[in-house]
């Protein structure tokens, strides 16, 4: 069977970022403001007032103290609290294929692979821009690429399942070169209105670059040893917009298509479930798992990637072990593992294990084992 690897990755950060000070002093002055107008009816106890934020709680819920986004003056506009995106012709590149595309042409220049070379492309994301044409197949035509491209959605699992499948697909002969690339917006599905997830995302796009090991160019390649996947059905992570939204007899509230979760109970469902898939399937390779000197995680929750390492390796993982991203980009869904693996993999050794897993929505959760070549 064709060994494979992975032979370059890419980022594209946007160039604006919000502080939780500025986040805050935004929702804060949009809750006082609601709260002045309906004062009448707080007062009656029939309306309840909307809660203040602050910076030291959302550090606390989450280990976030910024974000990176598209548009910060959309976001930080109380009249308005979400990016505003310049409408472009249908002849014009979209927004989130010139992301993906940014972070592709840098995963190949490692790779030292030509767009040329590419014949498979996965745009995989938690969220597309549209139904269709495939933001992967304009990525194709963007790029200048070959073959074949098309989108996935996983929630914050994209990316894993995407790797996957480009993977799977090189080891077949299906495909010679392929490039999993992941642009999240996730500015534009973030309720910026609601103190319980206001702070959770940010936007980024991630790429990476799948090949046989063989003939392989790349000085900063890690060969595949195995991938993982699983699904779980869950409404504790949900996003409800969709095409049959205008269609529905009852209207939903604008806030009820958009995220959403209940996130204590994702917390005690998810973190035993990504626990058990990634001591599987290392045991399934017969690695033990203090042998794996990185781990690249869904960069979501501090404290969810703190209890799911200190499941795996029996201890409290370094912050070397398991690097952190999300103080800096917040949750960027399945961009932020590619972001971990990106930032902190050049110092590994030849021969050296790493795991690298996405884990959301669905529930869904994959992983990927990765070995320094």
């Amino acid at each position: 069977m064709t060994r494979v690897a992975i032979t370059g990755s890419g980022l594209f950060t946007p160039a604006e970022s919000i502080s939780n000070d500025e986040l805050v002093a935004c929702y804060n002055a949009y809750a006082e403001r609601e709260n002045s107008r309906h004062a009448e009816a707080i007062a009656a106890g029939t309306a309840q007032p909307l809660p203040l934020s602050s910076s030291e709680f959302i550090v606390k819920a989450s280990g976030i103290k910024s974000r990176y986004v598209v548009d910060k003056a959309g976001v930080l506009d109380i009249d308005f609290m979400r990016p505003r995106i310049r409408t472009r012709g249908n002849d014009e590149p979209s927004l989130m294929a010139e992301m993906g595309a940014a972070a592709a042409r840098q995963a190949l220049a490692t790779a030292g692979r030509d767009p040329s070379e590419v014949d498979f492309i996965i745009c995989a994301a938690s969220n597309l821009q549209r139904p269709y044409p495939a933001v992967a197949v304009e990525l194709q035509q963007l790029l200048g690429a070959g073959g074949f491209a098309y989108d996935m959605n996983v929630a914050c699992a994209s990316a894993a399942f995407g790797i996957q499948s480009a993977v799977d697909a090189v080891r077949l002969g299906n495909a010679k070169c392929a490039l999993v690339i992941n642009p999240e917006i996730c500015s534009g599905h973030l309720n910026w209105r609601n103190r319980d997830c206001h702070f959770i995302f940010g936007d980024a796009a991630t790429a990476v670059v799948i090949e046989p090991l063989h003939g392989a160019k790349s000085r900063d390649a890690f060969e595949v040893m195995g991938t993982r996947l699983k699904t779980q059905f869950s409404n504790n992570i949900r996003n409800n917009f969709g095409f049959l939204n205008a269609s529905e007899i009852e209207a939903r509230p604008w806030n009820d298509v958009l995220f959403q979760q209940e996130g204590r109970k994702v917390f005690k469902e998810v973190v035993p479930m990504v626990s058990e898939l990634l001591l599987g399937h290392l045991a399934a390779l017969g690695i033990a798992p203090e042998s794996v000197k990185r781990f690249w995680l869904h960069q979501a929750n501090l404290s969810m990637n703190q209890f799911i390492a200190r499941k795996v390796l029996g201890r409290d993982a370094t912050e070397t072990e398991a690097p952190v991203i999300l103080d800096e980009y917040a949750n960027t869904s399945s961009a932020g593992c590619i972001i971990a693996f990106h930032k902190h993999h050049a110092d590994l050794a030849a021969g050296e294990l790493g795991l690298l897993s996405g884990f959301g929505a669905g529930y869904s959760a994959g992983s990927a084992i990765l070995r320094k070549l």
